[in-house]
C-alpha cells in the first residue's frame, strides 16, 4: 500500500474509532440495564452481571459498526476537503482509486469481521447468556430467597421463609399462589425442602387456605404436601434456543426434529437470510460514503454535510433490509427482494464512482438554499456594528 493510501487508512481508522466507541458504549448500556434485574430479582452477584454484560456486547457490534464507517469516511473526506487535500490530488492528475482502494480494503477488512462476530460469536454468546439467566433461575428456592422477606418466583407467585437450614430445609414456609384467577391459594408449613432437581416444593406439617372467586374460603391441613414446581423450572433452569442463538452451520442445515424448528420454520429462514446479507453493510455504506464525498468540492457549494446524506442513505437502506427481512417469514418472496436491495445499492454506488459522477442537490433546491443563507447572512449582525447609542 501506498504512503498517500496508508495515510488515508489511518485517518479514516481512527475517525471510526472515534465514532464507534462512543455509540457502543451508549448501546451496550442500554442493553445491560434492561436486565439488571438479574442481580435484583435473583440475588446474583455483580461479577454474574458483569459476565452477562460481556456477553451482550457481540449482539450489538454488528449493528453499530457500518454506520460508524459512514462517519468515519464521511468525516475524513469532508476534513481532506476543507483543507484542499482532495483538490491538490485531483490538480496534480492523481486517480480516484488512490482514495477508493485504502477505503474499500478497510471495509472489506469490517465486513469479513462482522461476519465473524455475527455467525461465529454472537450465537455462542446469546446461548452463553441465555444458560446463565436459566441458571441463575434454577435454584432460586433453596439458595437466593433471603430469611424473613417476600420474594416473588413469577406473577401471582410469592413466597416467604423464616430461616434456612443445612441440606436444603427451610423453615416457616408460607407460599402464596394467585395464578389461577378462579381461586387462590395460601400454604403454611413448619419446615420445607426443595427435592434435588428442583421440581418440586414439599412441606410438612402445615395447612392450604383455598378461596374462591365467590369468597368460599376452604381450610385443609397437611402431614405432608407436594407443590409442583415443574413449569418454572422447566422454563428457568433450561435455556430455549431460538432462531438467532443457532449457528450459521444449523441454519444452512437446521434439525427436523427440533421443536423450536418445528414450530416457526420460517422464522429459522428468515434469520439465515438475514445473517447472509447484514454482513456485507460496511462495504456497501463505504461505497455510498465514497459517491457522496469522496470527490472535491467547492467551500461555496451549497449541499448538505455530507455526513448527514450518506447516514440518511445508509439508515434507509438499513431499514429496507430489516424490514424485508422480517417479511420473509410470511411471504417467502422478500428474499428475493431482500437480496436485491443490496445488489441495486451496490451497482448503483458501482456505477457513479467509475463514471466520477457527482450526488449533488438538484439546482432549484441549492438556490432555495442559496437564497435562505443569504437572507439569514443579511440580518444577522456584523462585527463591530453598534447597538446602542453612542455618547
Amino acid at each position: 500500500m501506498k504512503l498517500f493510501e496508508t495515510y488515508i487508512v489511518r485517518r479514516v481508522g481512527m475517525m471510526f474509532l472515534v465514532a464507534l466507541l462512543p455509540v457502543l458504549a451508549i448501546i451496550w448500556t442500554t442493553q445491560v440495564l434492561q436486565r439488571i434485574n438479574l442481580v435484583t430479582d435473583s440475588g446474583q452477584s455483580i461479577g454474574s452481571f458483569a459476565k452477562l454484560a460481556t456477553l451482550i456486547l457481540p449482539t450489538i457490534i454488528p449493528v453499530v459498526l457500518p454506520f460508524a464507517l459512514v462517519i468515519g469516511i464521511t468525516q475524513t473526506l469532508t476534513a481532506m476537503n476543507s483543507d484542499s487535500e482532495l483538490t491538490v490530488m485531483e490538480a496534480a492528475g492523481a486517480r480516484r482509486s488512490i482514495i477508493i482502494r485504502p477505503i474499500m480494503i478497510l471495509a472489506i477488512a469490517i465486513s469479513v469481521f462482522s461476519f465473524l462476530v455475527d455467525n461465529m460469536v454472537e450465537p455462542k454468546a446469546r446461548i452463553a447468556a441465555r444458560q446463565m439467566v436459566a441458571e441463575a433461575y434454577a435454584d432460586l428456592l433453596s439458595t437466593v430467597i433471603e430469611e424473613k422477606n417476600f420474594r416473588r418466583i413469577e406473577d401471582g407467585l410469592y413466597v416467604q421463609i423464616t430461616q434456612r437450614m443445612s441440606g436444603r430445609i427451610l423453615k416457616g414456609l408460607f407460599v402464596v399462589d394467585s395464578r389461577d384467577p378462579a381461586f387462590d391459594l395460601i400454604y403454611y408449613a413448619k419446615e420445607g425442602a426443595v427435592d434435588a432437581s428442583g421440581s418440586s416444593l414439599l412441606m410438612r406439617d402445615g395447612e392450604v387456605h383455598r378461596k374462591t372467586s365467590d369468597g368460599n374460603v376452604s381450610v385443609i391441613k397437611f402431614d405432608s404436601y407436594s407443590f409442583d414446581l415443574s413449569d418454572m423450572t422447566q422454563s428457568r433452569g433450561q435455556a430455549t434456543l431460538r432462531a438467532g442463538d443457532r449457528s450459521l452451520g444449523f441454519l444452512l442445515d437446521p434439525d427436523p426434529n427440533d421443536a423450536d424448528y418445528k414450530a416457526k420454520p420460517a422464522g429459522y429462514r428468515s434469520e439465515l437470510h438475514r445473517r447472509l446479507t447484514d454482513w456485507a453493510l460496511p462495504a456497501i455504506f463505504a461505497l455510498i460514503s465514497l459517491v457522496i464525498a469522496g470527490d472535491a468540492r467547492s467551500h461555496r457549494e451549497a449541499r448538505l454535510h455530507p455526513m448527514v446524506s450518506a447516514l440518511t442513505i445508509a439508515f434507509a437502506l438499513r431499514w429496507a433490509d430489516f424490514y424485508a427481512a422480517n417479511q420473509i417469514e410470511t411471504a417467502p418472496y422478500f428474499v428475493g427482494i431482500l437480496y436485491g436491495i443490496n445488489i441495486a445499492a451496490t451497482l448503483i454506488a458501482i456505477v457513479l464512482l467509475f463514471r466520477n459522477r457527482r450526488m449533488s442537490m438538484p439546482v432549484s433546491i441549492r438556490n432555495r438554499l442559496g437564497n435562505w443563507r443569504q437572507k439569514i447572512q443579511e440580518r444577522m449582525p456584523t462585527p463591530g456594528s453598534s447597538n446602542g447609542s453612542g455618547a
